[in-house]
């Protein structure tokens, strides 16, 4: 079912509307009420666990501020024992995520995630379940630069920003024993990121560039998952008039996984990159928006090739504040 939902996600890639416009020509004058959609600071994915969206990134394109609700899909296959020869499993991670963005004051603000997980594999003797509570986590972001006239030809914004993983997640240290350690609800970590962007902006055509990297700490289960290396870049392109706005996107994101470590010994085989490329759009009405998006792997090698993405679905549905 999941890959129709990926070819009607592609059919419906350019379509949208939306009335958060003040001009036909250009929907974004105020380059301020452009906000950034690529922090993509959430605690891990392929190899990392807690699979909380890693390169689909964090905020919306239409709403800088905003409460709503994603729904992330990503498919995996990982080989159901250690030998070239064993059998590949499906893995099927599914987040429910609760999120916002709330300004503070004209240049810090506070975003905010609280993911619920329920994840399932198939293997040789059935389907393993797993739900839950996943980690929330917490990030404030300082603009270092803004443009200062809406009026500008080109126009740049620069933030960073810094945040905290909570452990609220369940952890199950027996999962640590299969080929994907990353099947679980949560690191059982206190994890904290560093993260920064760049955007520039000519009319209605702009590039987005992001960097973050997350720092991981050991569990009390003297388990570590692996520091975490997050890069990206989007061209975006905003079409509107006096009824609705499209906003198509397309690009590309990596991402860079250290080696996992059991009581302070590296885990072999826990390490691993996968380069994507990713289309999406956003569309909105009154103050609803809804965002669609859509990753599948270029390059990959994870895990020791023991593990395989196939690629990822998310769809947002925000409530602009």
């Amino acid at each position: 079912m999941h890959k129709y939902l990926f070819i009607i996600l592609l059919l419906t890639i350019q379509i949208g509307f939306s009335n958060k416009i003040k001009n036909p020509i250009d929907p974004y004058p105020n380059f301020q009420q452009y906000s950034f959609k690529n922090f993509d600071f959430e605690d891990c994915d392929a190899c990392g666990c807690s699979a909380n969206g890693g390169s689909m990134g964090f905020s919306s394109m239409i709403d800088q501020n905003f409460v709503g609700l994603r729904y992330m899909y990503q498919s995996y296959q990982s080989r159901d024992g250690v030998f070239n020869n064993s059998p590949w499993v499906d893995e099927n991670f599914n987040t429910l995520q609760a999120w916002g963005r709330v300004p503070l004051t004209d240049r810090v603000e506070v975003m905010a995630l609280v993911p619920y997980h329920f994840n399932n594999r198939e293997n040789m003797v059935g389907t393993q379940n797993i739900d839950g509570l996943g980690d929330i986590t917490v990030m404030g972001f300082y603009t270092l630069l803004k443009p200062k006239m809406d009026t500008l030809p080109t126009q740049h914004k620069v933030q960073v920003g810094v945040g905290i993983k909570a452990p609220t997640g369940r952890y199950d240290s027996e999962n640590n024993g299969s080929v994907n350690p990353s099947f679980q609800l949560g690191t059982g970590s206190w994890d904290y990121t560093v993260a920064g962007e760049y955007i520039v902006k000519r009319k209605n055509l702009g590039f987005n560039a992001m960097a973050n990297y997350i720092l991981k700490t050991e569990n009390d289960k003297n388990y570590k998952f692996g520091n975490q290396f997050n890069y990206g870049g989007t061209v975006f392109y905003s079409l509107g008039s006096e009824k609705f706005t499209v906003v198509p996107q397309a690009g590309l994101a990596g991402e860079l996984y250290a080696a996992n470590e059991d009581f302070n010994e590296d885990v072999p085989l826990t390490e691993g990159d996968i380069f994507f490329g990713k289309v999406g759009v956003e569309m909105g009405i009154n103050r609803f928006s809804l965002g669609l998006n859509a990753m599948l792997p270029i390059t990959q090698n994870l895990t020791g090739g023991r593990v395989e993405a196939n690629y990822r679905i998310g769809i947002n549905l925000n409530y602009g504040l």
